[in-house]
């Protein structure tokens, strides 16, 4: 054998790297829970699309109705069935937004201003509406966005009926389970298996037409989607091991329900009760349509789209614009559930 002995010098090895600071491990900032979902939010186009048009449909509705001289009550019967007329854009010659509007009469087809009469003054020269008069003279402008308030009031319920009842009637469904949970499950089932508009209409019975019987309408039945939610996943949960240490530590039931699980699944109840806002704005606005929704002159999209209807065919302006309206909050929202569920579980985007 070799029995050569090796004696290294100091200079027989050198360091790579001669800075200290060259030797920790490269690291990354910890971002919050919060941060992660809101991060992945701004991400997503169609969110931050709907979360603008959400923002621009409140600032209207509660400013609207006062940007010009009309009310959403008042009636003109020398301004009835007056197309929309806009000042900045009448005279760029598009067509658009002139007070003129094209008719269909039994002589073939006529194009009418009613503003501005060439053989005598009509009073109407410097009279502007922007989305037109209804058959009473009554400006629709004003009364869309007065309309809108009630379909943000609406969506405004459904969430606070989800989250406040649905969620802790599923909850406590859910964690209990047993016979508890069976006699709250066949209750629930018992109000889901009314019809909405049956509802209404014994509501209607006892009470006036209203915003009131809608409220309660939507109060009784719009909680029954989210608990269901709110059960099936404490269901999932209930039987965790961070539940089983609660337990052995002495927590009381209601303690883990809203300290322990609650906190785990709020990303999902969420999330369902933004897909369930465009469902409640929807059902207000079918009630109002068949002549069940807020009595005149009050006004909401609903009650808007049924009258302008009735004179679709020789005014189709006057149910353009509410139409649009209550379309554009019904995206918006289902466009803001998509991107908050994308945003809490980003797994569910693959399901």
């Amino acid at each position: 054998m070799n029995n050569e002995t090796y004696e290294f010098k100091a200079d027989d090895f050198e360091l790579i790297r001669k800075n200290q600071d060259d030797f920790v491990d490269e690291s990354y900032a910890k971002e919050s829970y919060w941060k992660d979902i809101f991060m992945r939010f701004v991400k997503n186009k169609g969110a931050i699309f709907g979360l603008v048009f959400i923002l621009l449909i409140i600032m209207m509705a509660v400013f609207g109705p006062n940007m010009n001289e009309y009310t959403f009550d008042s009636q003109i019967i020398q301004h009835q069935n007056l197309a929309p007329r806009v000042k900045s854009i009448e005279n760029l010659g598009i067509g658009l937004f002139d007070g003129s509007e094209t008719m269909n009469t039994s002589t073939g087809v006529v194009e009418v201003n009613r503003y501005v009469n060439p053989e005598k003054e009509t009073g109407l020269e410097d009279t502007y509406y922007w989305f037109g008069t209804d058959v009473l003279g009554r400006d629709i402008f004003t009364r869309t966005w007065a309309g809108t308030r009630i379909s943000l009031y609406i969506a405004l319920v459904a969430v606070l009926v989800d989250m406040l009842f649905g969620m802790s009637y599923g909850l406590v469904s859910g964690y209990f389970g047993g016979r508890v949970d069976m006699i709250m499950q066949r209750l629930s089932e018992i109000l889901n298996g009314i019809p909405t508009l049956v509802l209404v209409t014994l509501l209607i019975i006892v009470l006036k037409p209203g915003l009131l019987t809608i409220t309660l309408a939507l109060a009784l039945t719009g909680w029954i989607g989210m608990s269901r939610v709110a059960r099936a996943q404490v269901l999932k949960l209930k039987e965790q091991d961070f539940i089983l240490a609660s337990k052995t530590l002495g927590a009381k039931d209601f303690f883990i329900i809203f300290k322990e699980i609650l906190p785990n699944i709020f990303g999902q109840l969420i999330i369902m009760s933004m897909f369930s806002v465009p469902n409640a704005i929807f059902t207000e606005a079918f009630l109002a349509f068949v002549g069940l929704g807020v009595p005149a002159p009050n006004a909401s999209l609903g009650s808007l789209i049924s009258d302008a209807f009735k004179s679709f065919t020789t005014h189709p302006y006057m149910i353009v614009f509410p139409v649009i309206v209550l379309a554009v909050i019904m995206l918006s929202f289902n466009l803001l559930a998509d991107g908050l569920r994308d945003a809490f579980d980003p797994k569910m985007k693959e399901m």
